[in-house]
């Protein structure tokens, strides 16, 4: 799930480009297709061969495109509760991608498209929406928790969460900046 934040984040970050591009949702269409049978059978060489080129297209297209408050915000709580950095991304990546969405909804219809959701016909809006679903039933078919609150996380711990994701340097290319109150309001909103 890290690989797909890495591809997401690069696809509607403020320093995407057509390369950047091409690989994030290369990327995202491999991972689609591919993350449910390695997780499910870690011995089908097929799935984790294409699950590591799809995790060499993200990498691509982040180191050159960077990524978002995703990561800003995941790297707190790895730091302060010392939780799987691919864990808390999966959780913060629907939520994120709805405040984003406001000014990116046609990137993440591209990106609903590229999971194999058909999008003909839909708004960028809508593709959006059917972005956020097609990411939470991917974490959910392979076992990631349902919240924040189900990994510990406390509601006090909030605010110095988000003041401290707002320092991260991968926030500099989210493509909608945030307030303290709008991360905040996000970090809550995965509990």
């Amino acid at each position: 799930m890290d690989a797909l934040t890495h591809a997401i984040e690069a696809y509607v970050s403020t320093a995407a480009t057509p390369i950047t591009d091409a690989c994030a949702l290369k990327a995202v269409e491999l991972i689609s297709r591919h993350l449910r049978t390695a997780v499910d059978n870690g011995k089908n060489l097929e799935a984790r061969e294409q699950m590591a080129y799809a995790e060499f297209l993200a990498g691509m297209a982040f180191n050159n495109a960077s990524l978002g408050y995703v990561h800003a915000m995941a790297h707190q709580l790895g730091g302060v509760y010392d939780l799987p950095h691919g864990v808390c991304n999966a959780l913060l990546l629907p939520h994120v991608e709805a405040f984003n969405a406001q000014t990116s909804a046609a990137r993440l219809s591209d990106v609903a498209a590229a999971m194999g959701v058909d999008t003909k016909g839909l708004t960028a809006e809508a593709g959006a929406k059917a972005c956020l679903v097609a990411i939470r039933k991917l974490s959910a078919d392979i076992g990631i928790p349902a919240s924040l609150a189900e990994l510990g996380v406390k509601h006090e711990d909030i605010p110095l969460l988000a003041s401290n994701a707002l320092k991260d340097a991968c926030g500099l290319t989210n493509p909608r900046q945030a307030t303290q109150q709008e991360i905040e309001q996000i970090f809550a909103g995965a509990m």
